[in-house]
């Protein structure tokens, strides 16, 4: 069975789900459309250590209240059965337990849930021998691609336009996802 590596923020969740939390706390308005590059420091004119330690601090209930992406849970529901689902995280460790639940309470499928506090996927992705990846983060898209040899696809966001790979598919939506893994398959 082929086994699928799937980042979970921004792609499993919906890649606006940090925005409200960053709109209260900082008294902006931001919109998806306004986020142009991955880190959200842009955002916020605030000191880089200031808003690594807020969001350490708001990271929970974040996660624990993110919404689904559109179509995820019905795509992952009908994958659960022809494919190991293998969610790989930048969170950290110590969220393991309300990422847990947090998938139960949305019904979500899976065979196995890392979470390995970095942005870097390859290892943890070559360690599980993933034979394609979902992602939201470019850098990562492109680096899994040219490091593991394998497809990757990469969901459409503002923050992630830049050029890509042949390997690396973009893809509009959760729904896009499967009709390309149908034919991948």
């Amino acid at each position: 069975m082929k086994r699928i590596g799937i980042d979970i923020d921004g792609t499993v969740t919906s890649p606006s789900s940090i925005l409200p939390y960053i709109n209260r706390e900082f008294k902006l308005n931001v919109t998806l459309d306004d986020v142009k590059e991955y880190d959200l420091l842009h955002l916020v004119d605030i000191p880089k250590e200031q808003f690594a330690e807020w969001f350490k601090g708001a990271e929970p209930e974040i996660y624990k209240r993110s919404p689904l992406a559109e179509g995820a849970k019905e795509v992952l529901k009908e994958w659960a059965n022809s494919f190991e689902l293998y969610f790989i995280s930048a969170r950290a460790s110590h969220l393991l337990d309300l990422t847990r639940q947090w998938f139960t309470e949305n019904e979500l499928s899976f065979h196995h849930i890392e979470l390995i506090g970095t942005h870097n996927k390859i290892a943890t992705a070559k360690k599980y021998n993933v034979d394609l990846f979902l992602e939201d983060k470019h850098d990562n898209a492109v680096s899994i691609h040219e490091e593991c040899g394998i497809p990757v696809l990469l969901f459409d966001t503002p923050y992630n336009r830049d050029p890509i790979p042949e390997g690396v598919i973009r893809i509009a939506s959760w729904h896009e996802a499967n009709d390309w893994i149908k034919k991948w398959k």
